[in-house]
Formats: C-alpha cells, sequence, structure tokens
C-alpha cells in the first residue's frame, strides 16, 4: 500500500494563508512525490517511507493549525509526476480523512482498507502522542531539539547554561521519552501498512 497526506489549513478564511511556508518546510521530507497545493488553502503528498510518516506527523502537530488526512490504499500506476494527477483508493482516502479530520481530536483522521484494524491503531497512537506534544512547552522543545540532533543531557545543559539535573527535569516534563516511543511506534504502523505484498 502507499500513503496520501492530505493537509488542508484550519480557520483559512481568518488566518494568513501558510501553505507556502509549509510547502518549504516539507521539501526536507522523502517522498514519492512532493507535497503540492491542490486546491486553496489545501496541500497534498505521497508516501512510501514509515519514518517519513512519522517525521510530517511530528512536524505537523507540532506547528498546529492543520486538518490532517491519511489515505493508506493503492494508488493507479503508473505513478504520474505529479501528486496532484495522482488516482486510487489512498487518495480517496485521504480525501475521507481530512473531511473527517475537521471533527475529530487533533485535527488527525487515519483511513484504510475496510475491516482493517490497523489504520485506527495508528490514529489512536497519533492522537496520544499528540496530547503528549501539546503540552511541551518552549523550553521542553528546546531540550527536545537539542538531543534530537545528537547531544547528550550534559552537552545540551552545557549549550542552555543549566545544569544537568535541569536538562533532566525538562526532559521528563517534555515527556522526551514517551515521545520517542510514540513517535517509534507510528512508524512502526505505518510500516505495518505500507507493506507492498499486503496490498489489500
Amino acid at each position: 500500500m502507499w500513503c496520501v497526506v492530505t493537509i488542508d489549513q484550519i480557520d483559512s478564511r481568518n488566518q494568513p494563508d501558510g501553505v507556502g511556508a509549509l510547502l518549504v518546510e516539507l521539501r526536507a521530507l522523502p517522498t514519492v512525490r512532493a507535497f503540492e497545493r491542490t486546491v486553496g488553502d489545501e496541500l497534498q503528498g505521497l508516501f512510501e517511507d514509515p519514518q517519513a510518516v512519522a517525521e510530517l506527523l511530528e512536524r505537523l502537530l507540532r506547528s498546529g493549525g492543520w486538518h490532517i488526512g491519511l489515505g493508506f490504499g493503492e494508488v493507479d500506476q503508473p505513478v504520474p509526476d505529479s501528486v496532484r494527477a495522482g488516482r486510487g483508493s489512498a487518495f480517496l482516502r485521504a480525501r475521507e480523512a481530512v473531511t473527517a479530520a475537521k471533527s475529530s481530536p487533533w485535527h488527525l483522521r487515519v483511513l484504510g482498507p475496510e475491516g482493517d484494524p490497523r489504520p485506527r491503531r495508528l490514529e489512536s497512537v497519533a492522537w496520544l502522542w499528540a496530547a503528549l506534544l501539546d503540552r511541551r512547552t518552549t523550553k521542553g522543545w528546546q531540550v527536545a531539539d537539542l538531543v534530537a540532533g545528537g547531544m547528550s543531557y550534559e552537552e545540551t545543559a552545557r549549550a542552555l547554561g543549566v545544569t544537568p539535573s535541569a536538562i533532566s527535569q525538562r526532559a521528563a516534563s517534555a515527556g522526551l521519552a514517551e515521545g520517542r516511543r510514540a513517535r517509534e511506534l507510528v512508524s512502526d504502523l505505518s510500516s505495518e501498512l505500507l507493506q507492498k505484498e499486503d496490498s489489500r
């Protein structure tokens, strides 16, 4: 299967258009077809890398302001050069998912083949992860970013001019360990869904 992600800006009529800036930010992600603006304040991309799906979700949940729809399914072959020309069940489900996201917790929905329990499991983990990330403070993100960049807690403490004990406390309050587990699980569940030999 493939993963199509459709993203729609929340309350776009009363907010500056954020699609252009988000498109620039998402260029760094490995995609099968890069994100493109599809219509108005909406954009869409095509994925087959589960780690990239997890990275995308973390970025979007961190920034807020977006309805997020993930659709797992088939893509008509050959895959077109532009994601806007794509067809198949993954695209249809992503469209349904982003519409459903407008009235769902954390503005996020995941849809897949009927009767397959895995999309709901992924969605549930993503909602819990979103709740954790939502309570992370600016100082917590500061520590999270430095640690994610490869720094130890000791190195992070030196960089921020505080004690290692203070960094440990910030990391615990920010849920760094729990966040890492959630991201791993999102990647693992996405990987199960993206197995090409298990196309339902």
